[in-house]
């Protein structure tokens, strides 16, 4: 590990005099190369070297033991070595988890697909108040947040939303939200107060670029349509709207926002992509999972995630067993608590299964 640590620290003092090196501050595209690789590798080498000066330390307040004869100056000593010591459990903690392999779409900007399941209107309106609440919680990450397609229903819910969410390191964040978010409540057209269970599915996938999915002219059929709003009535009388069908995979993307054609083709051809993208994935992470007869994080969106419960006011996450009983403030964007949980968890059990590769 400390190899590996020392030649990240070599690497990322070569990044540092590159950057204030004329020749590349005058090519934009170099520098923004050299920027990127400087700043993955700093968190790293900042923890080392926060490592380094605690080893330091310890040596030192050994050092004083081992020497002074004042009990004040000892006391003082033993105490400071302490605080070291257990600083240093964490840190040596902190690096194994920064020296993880990482996953290589954690800074891809992801396309965020949430659809109304079981439940009829009241799916459809938490569908809403679900897009809503990562909406918000976009605002607090200074992501933006641009909606591809959407289908709304009649009491004024979103059957289906697509939209792209960029910023930095999105996908890191929102990768576990993929699956079946499952809403506990009385329903605003519920005469009998009783409590109903409806269920919305949300996909996260990684925003593919075109050299990550080489799509072929002959494979797609393009059609065009009139858009529609709720109930199916057309909104205009121009073709604009586009049903784009990948015929390989069967896969249909519908656009239908703008009121371009050219524009509703672009968006539609940037989910199709992320969703082969997401294809290709999952048969990766099945061929590995085969071999290692386990797998961390699945993402099958056909797994119960979560629970919104509204008469207790609580959230719980069933992968990790976290229940928070705030659960305004969660469908108010605030999801800080809920996200690093699952990060921390995933995190320690691809910790585990690194041990265990290694041993």
């Amino acid at each position: 590990m400390f190899e590996r640590l020392n030649q990240l620290e070599a690497r990322y003092d070569e990044l540092t005099q590159a950057l204030a090196s004329p020749d590349i501050m005058n090519d934009s595209g170099r520098y923004q190369k050299t920027a990127k690789a400087h700043s993955e590798i700093a968190p790293a080498v900042e923890k080392y070297r926060e490592y380094k000066d605690l080893k330091q330390g310890i040596a030192e307040s050994r050092a004083v033991l081992a020497d002074e004869k004042d009990p004040d100056m000892r006391a003082y000593a033993q105490e400071e070595l302490d605080k070291l010591e257990a600083r240093v459990a964490t840190v040596e903690e902190e690096l194994k988890v920064l020296l993880l392999p990482k996953d290589p779409n954690d800074e891809k900007d992801v396309i965020l697909e949430i659809r109304a399941g079981t439940g009829g209107d009241e799916a459809t309106l938490f569908a809403a108040e679900m897009f809503r609440m990562y909406t918000r919680y976009a605002e607090t990450q200074r992501w933006k947040v641009e909606v591809l397609s959407t289908s709304e229903s009649s009491v004024g819910g979103l059957k289906e939303v697509i939209a792209m969410i960029q910023g930095q390191r999105v996908y890191s964040r929102m990768k576990y939200e993929s699956g079946v978010h499952r809403v506990q409540r009385v329903p605003a057209t519920e005469q009998q107060g009783r409590v109903h269970t409806s269920a919305v599915t949300v996909a996260v996938l990684p925003e593919a670029e075109e050299v990550d999915v080489k799509i072929e002219a002959k494979d797609l059929r393009i059609d065009t349509f009139c858009s529609s709003g709720p109930g199916g009535q057309s909104v205009n009388t121009t073709y604009s709207a586009v049903r784009i069908t990948h015929i390989p995979t069967n896969t249909v993307v519908s656009c239908q926002d703008e009121k371009s054609q050219i524009k509703n083709r672009e968006k539609g051809m940037r989910v199709l992509r992320s969703r082969l993208y997401e294809m290709e994935m999952q048969k990766q992470q099945e061929a590995l999972a085969k071999e290692r007869k386990t797998m961390v994080g699945s993402g099958d969106r056909s797994e119960k995630i979560r629970t919104y419960n509204f008469p207790q006011n609580r959230v719980t996450d069933h992968r990790i067993g976290l229940t928070i009983h705030q659960l305004q403030e969660v469908m108010d964007g605030k999801l800080g608590p809920l996200l690093e949980a699952l990060v921390t968890h995933y995190q320690a059990e691809k910790l585990k299964q690194e041990t265990a590769s290694v041993g």
